[in-house]
């Protein structure tokens, strides 16, 4: 009997205990709901969770073990929304068209107001020639309007500046597909050779340009024929990978130029591309053996198809140097076109009427910033309005 009364005793001892050790848990909020709902539990459970731990993979049912994130391509910019935004940054960083527009405003002008309006068309790099004609121009209708009307002057200086612009020249791309050669099988793709000096941002461009032609619904393959800077390649890479566009290399640095051009416009025609984009290296004006490259690069490329357009990049902060460099690169390759960047902010607009009238090649593109879609094609009537304010 003793021993039964002994056991009985301890059990009693047991449940009291474990029911005020439940109690106290409860109240301190140390013991988890499995316990005190009598559902079944382990050592881990007993265990204090400590402060601020993750939660679990279990929590995120999505998510897959040792899966990559998806990459998400950008979507360009329209051509129309970039065409307004960068007119509107050019407007508001001024130009040589307001600071004449408001000397002439004065009416009655001096000696020294005709002055003052030549020296700011000369600094604005538009050339001694095309100035002297200008204010020819201007004299003459300052006479026969005998007025000083803002908007009568105005309406003048806009219509002289926009003749010197020329709205006539064809600034489009030549973005034609060229028909297949003798024998070949696979269409080309319209060709683009990019050319410039060192530090105009052509590889940049070659970039932007991407960008553009992908806002016109083209396919794009683009060929990183700069061999000579490594970081070129890995800079036109980035890019096509941030709009889906593949890009043609060599792994090797200091490869051929010629050849990676060829690679490039090869594959394009293979998966039957819309454009190919060749970025070359920078190279002064003044090397022979540099410039003579650039006519290789052309006529390996032309072994599969005719390169369409071949734009300059030029500075246009440079002024009348960056008319030089255009000089040679048009006897070396004969270019079609001219891209210039950095035109915000600056007084040096009438590099485009010089560039323009010299050579008789438009300015097709205008680069006015940094961002990736600050590339827009050029358009004069809306350059000339943005000068004048």
């Amino acid at each position: 009997m003793e021993p039964i009364l002994i056991v009985l005793g301890i059990i009693l001892v047991i449940v009291i205990g474990g029911g005020l050790w439940l109690y106290a848990g409860r109240r301190r909020g140390r013991v988890p709901d499995e316990v005190s709902a009598h559902k079944p539990m382990s050592v881990e459970d007993l265990l204090p969770s400590e402060e601020g731990e993750e939660p679990s993979d279990e929590t995120a049912p999505d998510a897959e073990p040792g899966a990559e994130p998806v990459a998400t391509l950008e979507s360009p910019e329209s051509i129309p929304g970039r065409m307004q935004r960068l007119r509107a940054r050019l407007a508001g960083a001024g130009g040589f068209g307001k600071a004449v527009l408001s000397v002439l405003s004065r009416g009655d002008l001096t000696e020294e107001d005709w002055e003052e309006i030549e020296d700011t068309l000369l600094t604005s790099d538009l050339g001694i020639e095309v100035t002297t004609s200008l204010m020819d121009e201007l004299r003459t209708q300052a006479k026969v309007l005998g007025t000083s009307d803002p908007e009568a002057v105005r309406t003048v200086l806009r219509a002289e500046l926009l003749k010197l612009v020329d709205p006539t020249l064809d600034r489009s791309l030549n973005l034609d597909r060229p028909a297949p050669a003798d024998g070949a099988q696979a269409t080309p793709a319209a060709a683009i050779l990019m050319v410039g000096v060192n530090g105009t941002g052509k590889t940049t461009t070659c970039g932007k340009l991407a960008r553009v032609l992908v806002a016109q619904d083209k396919t794009v393959v683009l060929g990183a024929a700069d061999t000579f800077r490594a970081a070129a390649a890995e800079q036109l890479t980035t890019w096509g990978e941030r709009v889906g566009v593949e890009v043609v290399r060599s792994e090797k640095e200091g490869a051929d130029p010629a050849s990676v051009a060829y690679d490039a416009a090869r594959q394009a025609a293979d998966q039957s591309t819309d454009v190919v984009v060749v970025d070359t290296a920078g190279r002064l004006q003044n090397k022979a053996g540099l410039m003579d490259e650039l006519g290789k690069i052309k006529r390996v490329m032309e072994k599969i198809a005719p390169v369409g357009e071949i734009l300059l990049v030029l500075d246009a902060t440079t002024g009348q140097n960056g008319m030089r460099q255009a000089q040679v690169f048009s006897e070396a390759v004969g270019i079609t076109g001219i891209v210039l960047t950095k035109l915000d902010g600056t007084a040096k607009g009438g590099i485009v009427v010089t560039v323009q009238r010299e050579l008789g090649v438009p300015v097709k593109l205008v680069g006015l910033g940094e961002g990736a879609d600050d590339l827009a094609p050029f358009d004069p009537e809306g350059f000339v309005d943005a000068l004048l304010g």
